[in-house]
């Protein structure tokens, strides 16, 4: 039945007829040469690009002109695209410059975000943004902007210069790091985002959107001739060296390769990739009897990452160990959005021999190419036996704000072969207010398959789940913003006995002096072995200057699992000078009684020195008392053919996996990469 409930509801939804908005349309130049990327506009070669303008707020008053002026030029040439926007400020001397970092979070900072759908296909796109430090984010999007992927990374080139009147940028973006349709007079869609702090003002050329990623909301980018020739390989090689306390010295050496197959499809290979210096796992606590997702960090694995993001999901690829080799396909062909992933690994848990992942994933467009509806294949191959699922799902937007998720898993293995998991979750999403309601199965025995490939915490359930957000825009008693959410979540055995009810209310309210303050409430009901009710009110204030400089405080008080639960939480982020900036967080969990030694200290500590964009300085340091782990990681980075090919040394004591206590001794690493 699950299944034809799913089937009826895309049905239905491609049924549904939409008429898109007239959008913004701009022009790009053809150059005969490329412009000097120093900042400025003042070459003739700006003159041929037709100046757009017009920018309409998302924040803090939506639909709205923007009260600063932003001016926006687009050229190419056979090499690369580029971007030249000037930004009007009548308070230059307030411009904030904070994050460092490369795909550090700009939202604190005067900034201009550039986005690109290559295929004008209303699904997929990349963004690029730089802020007045010239540093760099980039990723990739997926479903209409649903799925974002910071932690994609491409060689593209931008920068910064301070005027009397504001501040320039120019941006060039090599063709070959995209994937698109190399065809004559191309239409991309297009779109630029500005971020004005003092405000707390987002605003983009083509709106009013919804919402920041809506790319079927973009403008067109007409007048390309994408009849071009560009490099079509890459190979990165590497070679390690580590000399760990109480081990042999250790050499290895890898290569990754990366092939264009055509302008819109990509093939990468793998061997023997370096995970060594990857940064460590930050310790949290968990106050669940639920596993914790880890954030993917390898290189490989982050590739086209944005499509395999699902609420059932099918694919984490923190179920991979160390691997020998991998291999990925991605891009589209035929109309399809495809990802396709092979690798082998060695299993962490004592299992005997090598286990072999395979992954495919395809999306194709509906309702006129906004939506999408798509399948992922996920199985783990081990001794002869195949554990991992198949599923079906979708993305529907019917409106600029209403829409829909649904999904169907069938998973398979040796035993609880054919278990089902599906949702179904429409939902309303506006610049200040979200509104869903959810209704999910888990079969029984679900995970014992899906797990060995997928992350699935829980099954044995059907689930409800719902969830109202609102956010108020003020500017009177000294108000700035006034965000209040309410989720509540129940869910009952496949036999229909009750498991778990969960409340969970917020209110965060933002002050005209940078203060804020938030009050939260958390209610539950558990049956495990017995039933338990767990509680906890948390009170929260922070400061943030918006220049870089903010500070936060919490308590909590209430109870878990039968224990009187206190925690204190303590951040800071401070920017000493444009090229040094330190972060430290605190967390202290008190549990009394605590039979299973629960309580904790967590310290981290992070620090970044740049002495320019691509040569700095990393300092990690964090302790957590409960596993008696402390994990040192300091690296200095040489990018000289930025962002693969580097230098790398790197000092490391402890071990830096996530709940792992500090077993690794005093251990350097250096690493030599390079791009051909």
């Amino acid at each position: 039945m699950s299944s034809k409930v799913i089937c009826a509801v895309v049905i239905c939804a491609l049924a549904v007829s939409t008429v898109a908005d007239e959008g913004k349309v701009a022009g790009a130049a053809k150059f005969p040469s490329a412009p000097i990327i120093d900042g400025r506009l003042d070459e003739e070669v700006w003159q041929l690009a037709e100046p757009v303008e017009g920018f309409i707020q998302i924040y803090p008053e939506f639909g709205k002109p923007s009260p600063v002026r932003t001016i926006v030029r687009f050229g190419y040439d056979g090499d690369a695209i580029y971007v030249g926007v000037y930004c009007f400020d009548p308070e230059p001397s307030r411009i904030s410059a904070a994050t460092t970092k490369r795909d550090g979070d700009m939202g604190q900072d005067d900034a201009i975000c550039v986005m690109f759908d290559t295929f004008d296909d209303d699904r997929n796109g990349y963004y690029f943004c730089t802020n007045t430090l010239d540093t760099q984010s980039d990723g990739r999007l997926a479903d209409n902007g649903r799925s974002e992927d910071a932690s994609w990374d491409a060689a593209w080139q931008c920068a910064t210069a301070r005027m009397e009147d504001g501040w320039s940028t120019e941006f060039a973006i090599p063709f070959r790091i995209m994937k698109f349709r190399a065809e004559e007079q191309v239409t991309w869609g297009v779109n630029v985002a500005r971020s004005y702090p003092r405000r707390l003002e987002i605003s983009t050329w083509a709106g009013p959107l919804e919402n920041l990623w809506r790319i079927s909301s973009y403008g067109d980018l007409q007048g390309l001739d994408l009849k071009i020739k560009s490099k079509r390989y890459e190979i990165i090689p590497y070679a390690l060296a580590q000399v760990q306390e109480g081990e042999d010295t250790d050499a290895q050496a890898g290569v990754d390769i990366r092939y264009r197959l055509t302008s819109n499809l990509g093939a990468d290979i793998t061997i023997n990739p370096d995970f060594a210096t990857i940064e460590a796992d930050v310790e949290q606590v968990n106050l669940t009897r639920f596993e914790l997702q880890i954030a993917e960090k390898r290189p490989f694995f982050l590739e086209g990452r944005e499509m395999f993001q699902q609420r059932v999901k099918q694919f984490y690829s923190r179920r991979i160990g160390e691997i020998p080799w991998g291999s990925k396909l991605t891009g589209q062909a035929g109309g399809w959005d495809m990802a396709i992933l092979a690798a082998q690994s060695d299993l962490e848990n004592g299992t005997q021999g090598d286990a072999t992942f395979t992954v495919l994933r395809g999306k194709r467009g509906v309702l006129g190419g906004s939506s999408n509806v798509g399948f992922l294949a996920a199985n783990r191959r081990l001794a002869g036996e195949n554990q991992g699922s198949v599923g079906l799902d979708t993305t529907l937007f019917f409106t600029d704000t209403l829409g829909m998720t649904a999904q169907l898993v069938r998973a398979h293995g040796p035993e609880n072969n054919g278990a089902l998991a599906w949702f179904i979750r429409p939902a309303y999403d506006s610049p200040t207010h979200h509104f869903h309601v959810r209704y999910s199965n888990w079969d029984e025995g679900l995970m014992d398959n899906m797990n060995a490939v997928g992350f699935v915490r829980d099954d044995n359930r059907k689930e409800f789940d719902t969830n109202l957000t609102h956010t108020f825009w003020l500017e009177s008693w000294g108000l700035e913003k006034i965000e209040t959410s309410t989720n509540y979540n129940r869910y009952w055995s496949q036999k229909g006995v009750l498991r778990s009810w969960e409340l969970d209310s917020d209110l965060e309210v933002t002050l005209r002096n940078k203060w804020g303050f938030e009050i939260s409430y958390f209610d539950e009901f558990k049956r495990y072995e017995k039933d338990f009710r767990n509680y906890r009110t948390t009170y929260e204030i922070s400061y943030d200057t918006r220049t870089g400089r903010s500070v936060h405080a919490s308590v909590s008080f209430g109870r878990n699992f039968d224990s009187d639960l206190q925690m204190i939480h303590a951040g800071a982020h401070l920017k000493i000078t444009d090229a040094l900036s330190v972060n430290y967080g605190l967390t202290k969990l008190w549990l009394d009684p605590d039979p299973e030694n629960e309580s904790t200290w967590i310290h981290v500590i992070r620090s970044n020195y740049y002495f320019n964009r691509d040569f700095f300085l990393k300092l990690f340091f964090q302790t957590n008392s409960v596993i008696d782990k402390k994990n040192v990681q300091a690296v200095m980075v040489w990018r000289f053919l930025p962002p693969f090919g580097s230098l790398q040394l790197a000092y490391q004591h402890g071990t830096s996996r996530f709940g792992t206590r500090s077993d690794q001794g005093h251990t350097l690493f250096t690493k030599l990469s390079w791009v051909f």
